[in-house]
């Protein structure tokens, strides 16, 4: 079933010329300097967001340490989520950015803030040294950090279409996905060699740190990447400074349905993706006892095999189509999340946990790779940055940022440690409602008159 869309007004669209195809310019070699650019930058993007999760025991030693150990771990936990809060903005305003001054300056603005987040982490006095101030400058450096993340998935991931054909698009949104995989294993290495290597109370008293100030440098690296990248998005001067209705306007109300559809969609998939990689460290370390250097050995495989499968699985949906894929590999992980946790639980090994963690992943990135593609084939060029941003940012940041959180109190409320892997499999049934009323466009190209009009 597909859910109707309407194409904007002509006079809210660049015309044929200026929307011409980025793609069909493209040659195989921009296409692999883009995809070589895109995934450097958002992978220092995501290790500069992501690493704060792989710090929270010791974060909430340093900066909520009036609580008892489960109300630190909940709070930092919250203090993940919050950087959620702000994804739907950042996707709604650097998502307009990119629609309206193109896709690479949106890229370049996301790079400053997510530095800028970093650096008030990294910098910030502890609670014993300022008090309550301590926490709340964490909290608005995850604000800042999640206002950037909003606008980066969308920019960069329609870019990266926009540079693709109808035939390999699959594959060329994949290395978005894989570009998260390579920050968490960035992240996850980062934090484990530090942890192996210091003495608690040197990680305490300033290896913590050491991850943000490397983080800072996305700033200079990642703008120098991005300044080679070529433009998508091709808009004369008389059409930029000509007057344009709102992108969220025509999002929300010519593209409305489909983007509750396609939010709904996004259950499943991020509040895996946040359980498995960012959650599963922390349960490994307090409820079955490993070291933190283990967990974080998982938390790097989760991120090594979302980098390495990610393209492969992007090539498949360019063949066998999106919603396939989603589908039966959804249901897949569905069935696996119980037996898995179940096994986890009664043998709770460092190899148990490694192979739980390993087809965890697989499964992520079987339905997450086919569902990142769909998000820009269902917005036309002039409002797809917006449309992409807004389904993204609104998706995870219900569903998925919160998702340790909500793990967290659901294991402590019910005092069953499998409590988790019923949540996990709950929101990723509610997902499958969501896939039936997306349009699939594998092979098609949407660019073309007509291919958002109603079905």
């Amino acid at each position: 079933m597909s859910i109707p869309s309407h194409q904007p007004s002509p006079s809210s669209v660049p015309s044929a010329s200026s929307t011409s195809s980025a793609s069909s310019a493209s040659s195989p070699a921009r296409r692999r300097q883009t995809i070589v650019a895109t995934t450097i930058g958002n992978g220092l993007e995501f290790f500069d967001f992501t690493v704060y999760g792989f710090l929270a025991l010791v974060i909430g030693k340093l900066f909520f340490p009036t609580f008892n150990s489960y109300g630190q771990l909940l709070l930092t936990v919250a203090s993940f989520g919050v950087g959620f809060i702000m994804r739907p903005l950042g996707g709604i305003v650097i998502g307009a950015y990119a629609d309206r001054a193109g896709r690479k300056k949106a890229m370049t603005l996301t790079i400053f803030l997510m530095a800028l987040g970093c650096a008030l982490i990294a910098f910030t006095p502890t609670y014993a040294a300022i008090g309550v101030a301590a926490p709340i400058v964490i909290v608005l450096a995850r604000l800042i950090q999640g206002f950037s993340a909003g606008g980066e998935v969308g920019a960069s991931t329609t870019l990266l279409v926009e540079h693709a054909t109808p035939t390999n698009r699959g594959y060329m949104a994949s290395w978005q996905f894989a570009s998260q995989g390579l920050g968490v294993l960035l992240g996850a290495v980062v934090v484990g060699v530090l942890t192996s290597s210091l003495s608690p109370e040197a990680m305490l008293s300033w290896g913590w740190r050491v991850p943000f100030i490397l983080g800072m440098l996305i700033a200079p690296v990642g703008m120098y990447i991005r300044r080679h990248l070529e433009e998508s998005l091709h808009i004369s001067p008389e059409q930029a400074a000509a007057p344009r209705e709102s992108s969220l306007k025509i999002v929300c109300t010519q593209h409305g349905k489909t983007v509750l559809a396609a939010i709904l969609s996004l259950v499943g998939g991020t509040t895996a993706a946040y359980v498995v990689t960012f959650y599963m460290p922390t349960y490994a370390v307090r409820e079955l006892g490993f070291t933190p250097s283990v967990a974080l050995f998982g938390a790097a495989l989760t991120g090594l095999i979302s980098f390495a499968f990610a393209p492969f699985v992007g090539k498949l949906s360019d063949t066998v189509g999106r919603k396939p894929l989603i589908l039966w590999s959804r249901i897949a992980l569905a069935v696996m999340i119980y037996p898995g946790f179940l096994w986890l639980n009664a043998s709770p090994t460092p190899a148990v946990l490694f192979t739980v963690l390993g087809v965890f992943s697989v499964g992520l990135v079987a339905q997450t790779v086919p569902g990142i593609t769909m998000l820009p084939e269902m917005f036309p060029k002039a409002v797809r940055a917006s449309g992409m941003s807004l389904v993204y940012s609104v998706g995870v940041a219900l569903f998925g940022g919160f998702a340790p959180f909500i793990s967290t109190w659901l294991l402590n409320a019910t005092g069953s440690k499998l409590a988790p892997a019923w949540y996990l499999v709950a929101m990723t049934l509610v997902s499958l409602l969501g896939l039936l009323w997306l349009r699939d466009h594998t092979g098609r190209d949407i660019d073309a008159a007509g291919a958002h009009a109603a079905a």
